[in-house]
């Protein structure tokens, strides 16, 4: 007759096997599908940053991004879905701080013609006084 010890430590090795199996086969797959989701986020962000004066205000972060996002679809039609997901999430960050940065300086700029406003409303009024 045969005695089996309970080792505890034996007992957790299959759920962690297969754990890393599930996770492996996951990440398998999602490399193997099309990024179609993020594409779609990605040229969200790119229009949203154009339309926002990105060309004109962040030139270099708008190019970057445009660049990146040629190079996403190409990628793409290589179907070389991971590439193509990273170059697309770098492209739609780009765009987001094209963006922004687009959207500070149209900010900035307005304070300045307001600030420039006022002086001259108050030389006006310094005029009057005279």
């Amino acid at each position: 007759m045969k005695i089996e010890t309970d080792n505890p430590a034996s007992r957790f090795q299959l759920p962690k096997l297969a754990a890393v199996a599930l996770g492996g086969l996951l990440l398998t797959a999602c490399a193997g599908n099309p990024p179609k989701e993020q594409f779609a986020v990605t040229e969200s962000a790119v229009r949203s940053a154009v339309s926002a004066g990105g060309p004109e205000y962040a030139a270099v972060e708008m190019r970057a991004a445009q660049e990146k996002w040629k190079e996403a679809e190409l990628a793409m039609q290589k179907e070389d879905f991971e590439r193509a997901r990273k170059l697309a999430e770098q492209a739609e960050w780009d765009a987001r701080v094209a963006e922004r940065k687009a959207e500070a300086a149209k900010a900035q700029k307005a304070v300045e013609d307001a600030q420039q406003g006022i002086n001259e409303l108050r030389e006006e009024g310094m005029r009057g006084v005279q």
